[in-house]
């Protein structure tokens, strides 16, 4: 059995501390067994894989803003499918399904499990998908999907009516799916026996490569990349769910919860203060969370989220924190802290002078024998003074040693990459008239 996990969104429910790149999916906000130890939504789920006994292989299909922050937090742990832009579900599963075919080598009986990357849930889930991967093997159906007790009538989730009919292994089947009806028609399905739609699929992989094959037909996996606009912008649920013959269901009755915004994300924090906060200890029912180098004072507040980081403040009720969506959309600006696979950047400041000259300052670390690519840039200039750790930089073919109260000028055009030997922390000041993040071409470089 292969696991693919979606992960995307751009987690402006959680603004300011997720964006682009930083979504949900990604904030290590989570209590672990360990003191002190948070852990973020992905790293939960592929822990609760684990210890539910599913050691299979995992694929993490996701968009490139999130490629490092994915192997930032899982390291060797998964493979990374990039999608070449953002299409929906069903272009997302049909690549990471050529990925497994044509890179893996996996044949087409192979069992495939599709799960999204962030549910809040428990033990019976990973046993529920145990039985879904099960049920594909003994030929119950083409397709499986797993179909959540619902707790509540709610307009946010798809639902998915049951028949009476059995198939192999008490897998039931399916009569009809519904997308995110209103609230009153949702109280009408439950009274029916619908379920939650969980977005958890079980299939062989050439039932979806057969599929996919409709729109792309290629012999590489490079190719399907190319092709891949071809790929009709649209949901897995209704390009395959809906139109499949053979679907069954397998039912799961426990805790599943998204923690999409802060009303439902902090019900499950065990800590309400996070990162440099001092309180008076009046506050009630109140979470604070600052990635700020400035303090941050709070008295006597009741029933507030209050968030501080680089991408901007958030002061909150939490019953209104639903809302933040729509309004954080015409903040959106270019994300002031990402996470990467060789470390971290913070935005530390930013100025445009009135001839359009600009300067842009970063503090960038590298953790200890990571690299950054061999790039250049075409319109701007770089100086670094580093201020922690050691390393070495490579500037047009020259490599020398750097460390603490070292300062190097890049000029625009010339070549460059850094490995940090310890823990490297460093000050980039970026000066030019288009300082934008696309403003780089890469190359390989061998450090041995």
């Amino acid at each position: 059995m292969n696991i693919i996990l979606l992960s995307g969104g751009s987690g402006t429910r959680l603004w300011p501390l997720s964006n682009d790149a930083r979504s949900k999916q990604f904030l290590k906000l989570l209590p672990t067994n360990e003191q002190d130890v948070k852990e973020s939504m992905i790293q939960r789920v592929v822990r609760q894989l684990k210890e539910a006994g599913i050691d299979a292989p995992l694929t993490v299909a996701t968009g490139a803003g999130q490629h490092d922050s994915v192997t930032a937090q899982l390291g060797e742990e998964a493979d990374v499918v990039v999608e070449p832009m953002r299409r929906d579900t069903f272009p997302a599963i049909c690549l990471a399904c050529e990925y497994l075919s044509k890179v893996k080598g996996c044949p087409d009986d192979e069992v495939v499990v599709v799960m999204p990357c962030d549910p809040f849930t428990e033990d019976g889930y990973f046993k529920a998908i145990k039985r879904m991967g099960t049920g594909v093997t003994d030929n119950a159906a083409d397709l499986i999907v797993m179909g959540i007790t619902p707790t509540y009538p709610s307009a946010k989730y798809g639902y998915i009516l049951p028949s009476h009919d059995m198939t192999t292994g008490g897998i039931v089947r399916i009569e009809r799916f519904v997308e995110k009806p209103s609230v009153a028609d949702a109280e009408k399905l439950i009274d029916a026996g619908a379920l939650w739609n969980g977005g958890v699929f079980a299939f062989r992989l050439g039932f979806v490569r057969e599929i996919g094959r409709k729109y792309v037909d290629a012999a590489t996996y490079e190719e399907t990349v190319r092709k891949f606009d071809q790929y009709p912008k649209i949901s897995f649920d209704y390009e395959v769910a809906e139109k499949a013959k053979s679907v069954g269901m397998v039912r799961f009755t426990g805790t599943w919860k998204d923690l999409g915004t802060w009303n439902t994300l902090t019900d499950e924090l065990e800590t309400k203060e996070y990162g440099n906060v001092v309180t008076d200890g009046t506050s009630e029912n109140t979470h604070v969370f600052n990635e700020l180098g400035l303090p941050l004072l709070c008295l006597g507040t009741k029933d507030l989220v209050i968030a501080a980081s680089p991408d901007g403040i958030l002061v909150s009720e939490k019953r209104k924190s639903e809302n933040i969506k729509q309004l954080a959309e015409k903040l959106k600006r270019r994300p002031m802290y990402e996470e990467r696979r060789w470390g971290t950047y913070v935005v530390i400041d930013f100025v445009e002078f009135d001839d359009g000259f600009s300067a842009l300052t970063k503090r960038l670390t590298l953790n200890p024998g990571c690299a950054i690519s061999y790039q250049r840039h075409t319109h701007r200039d770089e100086i670094w003074t580093f201020i922690d750790g050691d390393g070495e930089i490579v500037i047009d073919g020259e490599r020398q040693a750097i460390g603490r109260g070292d300062t190097v000028v890049i000029k625009k055009g010339q070549m460059h990459t850094l490995r940090a030997n310890s823990l490297l922390t460093f000050i980039e000041v970026q000066t030019g008239h288009q300082l934008v993040e696309e403003d780089i071409e890469r190359f390989p470089y061998d450090w041995e």
